[in-house]
């Protein structure tokens, strides 16, 4: 009897758990993420050709129980790569994160959201091209696709970075050598 409480409870458990990272709880600070849980995205550099294609692969997981989201990334099948952590700072009352990068360097930056347009600005420690801050944004476009422009702050100003429009690409894999 104990044995089939243990499996009847087993079986309800599994009927009602979320089937999908979405479905998980996330911090509700942390929401304006949820659409991207569980995906993987694939970007197309501005200015990649057939000849020199420059592509990012980004896949978007829940972390720490919620409390944080990851987001794991390689730039052509992992010449360069990095991982970023978003939480919610309670003190500061805005979403911070911290990236790490196959180059050695990392950035801490915060994180403004308005509609469907996210802005960041980064401090950069150890980059040794000399870039000291990165400015960014990233817009969710009408059809479901992503762009993202960044800058970089070297040498006293600011200069153009990238721009990459990424869409849903559920057989993209990120690679780090």
């Amino acid at each position: 009897m104990v044995y089939r409480n243990f499996v009847l409870t087993i079986l309800l458990f599994l009927s009602t758990a979320p089937t999908s990272a979405q479905e998980l709880p996330l911090s509700e600070h942390l929401a304006v993420f949820a659409p991207m849980l569980g995906k993987t995205f694939e970007g197309m550099f501005a200015g990649s050709t057939a000849e020199n294609p420059q592509k990012d692969v980004s896949k978007w997981e829940r972390a720490m129980n919620g409390q944080a989201v990851r987001i794991l990334h390689s730039v052509n099948d992992g010449a360069y790569g990095g991982e970023s952590i978003f939480m919610w700072d309670p003190k500061e009352e805005k979403i911070k994160f911290w990236y790490f990068t196959t180059a050695g360097f990392y950035t801490t930056g915060t994180l403004e959201i308005e509609g469907q347009t996210w802005s960041s600005i980064e401090k950069v420690t150890g980059n040794t091209n000399g870039i000291t801050e990165v400015r960014s944004t990233a817009t969710i476009m009408s059809d479901g696709t992503m762009v993202s422009k960044a800058e970089f702050f070297k040498d006293g100003e600011w200069t153009p970075g990238h721009e990459i429009t990424y869409r849903e690409s559920p057989t993209a894999k990120v690679i780090f050598k």
